[in-house]
């Protein structure tokens, strides 16, 4: 694949040294940069497949001096097989609707996100997240983005009862799981265990070899369930590489 070289060279920043919110008595710093308007499908593209998540405009990823426990991963599609686990998790929600939507931001979302927030994360970031500040995480961007919606069946014809939402940029090489949130009361039906494997059947349709699931924390509670999926690639000094023995995850975040 040809490089993408932007026309204006990109400026990167470092954050000040904020405490950890994965791993405790730890410390975090990220470096960043702005995505370019006229250019940020293609820069978020490779800066993807070299580490950086997105939030917004801004492309970010670990730069902390003393830990490396945040590691970039992705799903190798095309030699994903569905455990029997996975299997039943696909099964129980196979009464969900899937609706492909644009990037835009709605007030039933926005309270969906909150109850999963209060629930599953009330001390963190985002918990605070205010109306405004949620039309700005899923608008403000110029990649190509979109949200998936996830459905109870109607009773009345309508709509129904949203219990999930992924926020998903479309990659050259993949599907890149931005940020998902669910009812935190549907804990029997794994959502976000089922979205993530949603996500593998979906690239797998339209032939993307990748689903980049963001960072695996080691040692950190709220993200080894990413180790759960497999087969899985982390991103080394050396390149990507494939997990060979995965440690088994614990919860969803």
């Amino acid at each position: 694949m040809t490089q993408f070289v932007p026309q204006r060279q990109l400026r990167f920043y470092m954050t000040s040294v904020a405490p950890c919110p994965y791993l405790p008595d730890k410390t975090e710093r990220k470096v960043f940069a702005n995505l370019p308007f006229s250019e940020g499908v293609y820069v978020n593209d490779e800066l993807t497949q070299a580490g950086f998540r997105r939030s917004q405009n801004i492309a970010y990823r670990p730069a902390c001096e003393s830990c490396d426990a945040c590691v970039s991963v992705r799903l190798l599609v095309r030699e994903f097989a569905f455990s029997r686990s996975q299997r039943r998790i696909l099964k129980r929600n196979d009464d969900l609707t899937r609706d492909l939507v644009e990037a835009e931001a709605t007030v039933e979302q926005f309270d969906l996100l909150k109850r999963y927030l209060g629930h599953r994360h009330p001390e963190g970031g985002m918990a605070s997240m205010g109306w405004l500040d949620y039309i700005a995480m899923i608008e403000d961007t110029a990649v190509r983005t979109h949200l998936i919606e996830y459905r109870l069946p109607s009773l009345d014809g309508g709509p129904g009862t949203l219990v999930g939402v992924s926020l998903t940029d479309v990659l050259t090489d993949g599907l890149s799981m931005v940020y998902s949130f669910y009812d935190p009361a549907l804990s029997a039906r794994s959502l976000g265990r089922f979205a993530i494997l949603d996500h593998v059947r979906q690239a797998a349709l339209v032939g993307l070899p990748h689903v980049y699931l963001g960072y695996w924390v080691r040692g950190s509670r709220k993200m080894d369930y990413k180790s759960d999926f497999h087969p899985m690639e982390q991103l080394t000094r050396l390149g990507w590489e494939r997990v060979v023995q995965p440690v088994e995850g614990t919860e969803v975040s």
